[in-house]
């Protein structure tokens, strides 16, 4: 498993921001176990979510800005099986911030028994859509910067979403 944690996002990490998905019958395998490469779309999922639970759209960041960010490293580990119909929690928080680079951490526990199921973390390097590395623009770097100064600067609804 690769180490992301190179450059934690600050003393004080930004909370998980929790999203879910249902388990849909075609992400299942023979045996009725979702297929390992269906977490790395739910992770992409928690990315998105906490985007806009930060206060953004990822795709507003792509199309005003030309700034993508694009998987370098990922990791799963997989420690119980989901099955048809779960109801999962995908929790999503920023592990890592540097000027091109943005890491993430997951968890994904089944609603319904509060198990963890599985863990992950990816790592993005910031680029432009003729995929040269770029710095994050400033205006989002704000969002994932986990100090208790940018956190205070938030709306109250995104606290009350914080965890």
């Amino acid at each position: 498993m690769p180490d992301l944690t190179s450059k934690d996002a600050g003393s004080e990490t930004l909370p998980f921001f929790d999203t879910t998905v249902r388990v849909r019958y075609g992400e299942t395998d023979q045996m009725g176990v979702v297929y390992y490469g269906n977490y790395y779309a739910w992770f992409e999922v928690g990315r998105v979510e906490l985007c806009r639970q930060l206060g953004f759209e990822y795709k507003r960041m792509e199309i005003e800005d030309d700034s993508y960010i694009v998987v370098a490293e990922s990791s799963c580990r997989y420690l119980r099986p989901a099955k048809f119909d779960d109801l999962l929690r995908v929790r999503t928080r920023v592990s890592e911030l540097q000027r091109r680079v943005i890491g993430f951490r997951y968890e994904i526990i089944r609603d319904e028994t509060n198990e963890l199921i599985a863990t992950g973390e990816t790592r993005h390097v910031i680029c432009d859509r003729q995929g040269r590395p770029k710095s994050l623009p400033e205006k989002y770097r704000k969002f994932f910067e986990s100090n208790p100064e940018q956190r205070a600067a938030f709306p109250a609804s995104i606290h009350a979403r914080m965890k």
